[in-house]
């Protein structure tokens, strides 16, 4: 299904002010779209206790899938002033999860969007068929 990187950086863009980062000062926000045509947005949601911080490509995906998404076709990420963007390692796993190698990720870094894929940037990556589960 094909989507419309600068869309869905602006569907990410509209929710970044919604972000909770007051330790950081660092905003980010997703969106993403399912295999249905339904966009899903998250942000980042920080803690004093960092480990219990959600980033928020992984809002996203989680919101996606309370709502019965089991597939992604595409994700943006943007943030509040980065030079170079591009999701954590564990949003990477969790995005490899319900996406397929040639998934497109766009991130939008100081108004310059860059375009991986999920293969591009986790190589190798946990998958049910590396560990035998079909």
């Amino acid at each position: 299904m094909p989507t419309d990187p600068n869309d869905l950086i602006a569907r990410a863009r509209e929710c970044l002010d919604r972000a909770y980062a007051p330790y950081s000062r660092f905003q980010v926000a997703a969106a993403l779209v399912d295999d249905r045509g339904r966009v899903f947005t998250g942000v980042n949601v920080e803690n004093i206790s960092y480990g219990l911080s959600m980033c928020a490509e992984r809002v996203a995906i989680f919101a996606a899938v309370a709502a019965g998404a089991r597939r992604i076709t595409a994700i943006a990420v943007t943030s509040s002033g980065a030079d170079l963007l591009s999701p954590c390692g564990a949003c990477r796993q969790v995005i490899a999860e319900f996406a397929t190698p040639d998934v497109p990720i766009y991130c939008d870094a100081a108004g310059k969007p860059h375009r991986w894929t999920v293969a591009e940037l986790l190589p190798n990556g946990f998958s049910a068929s590396r560990l035998g589960k079909s």
